[in-house]
């Protein structure tokens, strides 16, 4: 049998910045409320506000009990399957974790760039985003 080492021990001798932080991580729960969840633009607008920060920010499908993944990854997000009346959990840990929390939890309770009057019209085939 061969033994021996896969990759650098740590993710600093990789070449990778670190994450660890000595401070408690901040965790929080969210229903969303938009008409679409996290899908596409909803959740394209959660990533681009996540990644704004150097925290590590992590989320997870509460209602589904999904595993965590990583809230600056659109894959990531969109494979949470997340739909309006879903809980979320954020787990974020780092140096900007308090503002990072804060807007992302503003982003959701706004509805991530949604409205549900927008949504109606869209089924509806009426309005702008019904005109064919």
């Amino acid at each position: 049998m061969v033994r021996g080492r896969l990759g650098p021990a740590t993710p600093q001798a990789a070449g990778c910045p670190s994450v660890y932080s000595a401070t408690v991580a901040m965790s929080l729960e969210l229903q969303v409320h938009n008409p679409s969840g996290l899908h596409a633009r909803p959740a394209a607008a959660f990533v681009r506000a996540a990644c704004t920060f150097q925290s590590d920010i992590r989320v997870a499908n509460v209602t589904t009990g999904s595993d965590t993944v990583t809230a600056k990854s659109i894959i990531g997000v969109l494979g949470l399957g997340v739909q309006r009346g879903h809980r979320i959990r954020l787990v974020v840990d780092g140096t900007d974790e308090g503002p990072a929390a804060d807007t992302l939890r503003a982003l959701v309770e706004a509805g991530l760039g949604e409205s549900e009057a927008g949504l109606g019209e869209r089924e509806a085939g009426t309005g702008e985003a019904g005109v064919r």
